[in-house]
């Protein structure tokens, strides 16, 4: 009589379905560049980290969350108030959304300065570039949800903006807005994308981005001084030092959720004037006080106008930086895109503090 299948024989079964050994050898021949700059290569995993802290934090604020005008902040304030840890789900949510724009942005300059963008890794760059923007719309579509004060006037300052594009400023607006004011629609609308658009446009993206990074494997600085440089397994050496990275930022998260939860403030009401000194959350704000310091015309061009044109040519560029650094391509340094580098961090630094402290 012949017993049940063995564990060998399941784990055959489901390697010849599933490839499973494949992933398992690529996994013990994986290696990572062992050098004083390596500690870099851990920002990745830590907003992948912080990525998927927002997936399971989401869904179970999806459980309670209605998104209507009429009971959106009701049903935020029931889940702070009398779901069991329903506080404590929502600050992990707004604070691992804060810090894993945080480790995106840091993520992103930190190839730059190494230029871990150069040939054949253009292509990680770009998906990279693309995830970045798609963390900003993840932020400006999540701030409005809880249907609070501060949420509804900056969501209409930040959608007046597209109505100063040529042409189709006004039919965008209304796209975004559905309708001419932000109403309920809006609310709706942003909802949808922030939960379902926003999240399936940037799983594909992920997946592709790591696709490439496990293909191209790590970047080793320019530089005669890493000609020879050591070598560590990804596993378990690297993914196990990961793995200590995502437990001290889930200590991190909790510590910041239960010290400082994530406050709700007063249901909107757009009959009231707006909150005196409002103003967007800290990755837009270098962004909303450059467009405060443009004059309202600029040589016949509204000073708005302007700035988005800016904003939207220093996005082309950011996307573009592997094919404009060609001195990268020729494994040489470039001074000039490190200054470049140098003075953007400056100039964001420089005005979010201003827009915080005028």
């Amino acid at each position: 009589m012949t017993g049940s299948p063995t564990k060998s024989t399941v784990a055959a079964w489901l390697d010849e379905r599933l490839g499973w050994s494949a992933i398992k050898e690529f996994a013990q021949h994986k290696r990572i560049p062992l050098h004083r700059h390596t500690v870099w290569y851990y920002l990745g995993g830590m907003t992948l980290f912080c990525f998927l802290v927002q997936i399971g934090t989401g869904i179970l604020l999806l459980l309670y969350y209605r998104p209507t005008a009429e009971a959106a902040f009701e049903s935020v304030e029931f889940i702070m108030t009398d779901v069991r840890f329903g506080w404590l789900v929502r600050s992990i949510h707004s604070w691992s959304a804060n810090l894993m724009l945080f480790f995106a942005f840091v993520h992103m300059f930190s190839v730059f300065f190494l230029r871990a963008y150069r040939k054949p890794r253009e292509l990680t760059w770009v998906s990279g570039a693309l995830l970045l923007f798609l963390s900003l719309g993840f932020g400006f579509s999540g701030y409005l949800l809880p249907w609070n004060q501060l949420a509804y006037f900056a969501t209409k300052v930040g959608t007046d903006i597209l109505g100063q594009i040529p042409l189709i400023g006004h039919w965008l607006l209304t796209v975004a807005r559905g309708g001419d004011e932000v109403s309920g629609a809006t609310l709706t609308r942003f909802f949808g994308v922030h939960v379902a658009v926003l999240p399936m446009i940037a799983t594909f993206f992920l997946v592709v981005h790591l696709a490439m990074v496990q293909k191209q494997g790590m970047s080793v600085p320019i530089g005669p001084s890493y000609q020879n440089t050591r070598t560590m397994p990804f596993f378990p050496n690297f993914a196990l030092r990961d793995l200590v990275g995502w437990t001290l930022a889930l200590g991190i998260l909790v510590l910041l959720a239960s010290i400082f939860p994530w406050e709700l403030g007063v249901k909107a009401d757009p009959l009231a004037s707006a909150p005196a000194g409002i103003r967007p959350e800290w990755f837009f704000c270098f962004m909303f006080q450059t467009l405060k310091y443009i004059p309202s015309h600029v040589l016949f061009m509204p000073g708005e106008l302007l700035g988005i044109i800016g904003f939207s040519l220093g996005g082309v560029a950011l996307i573009l930086v592997p094919f404009l650094d060609r001195r990268a391509a020729r494994e040489e340094r470039n001074g000039l895109m490190t200054a470049i580098g140098c003075v953007v961090i400056l100039y964001m630094a420089v005005f979010t503090l201003l827009a915080y402290v005028r």
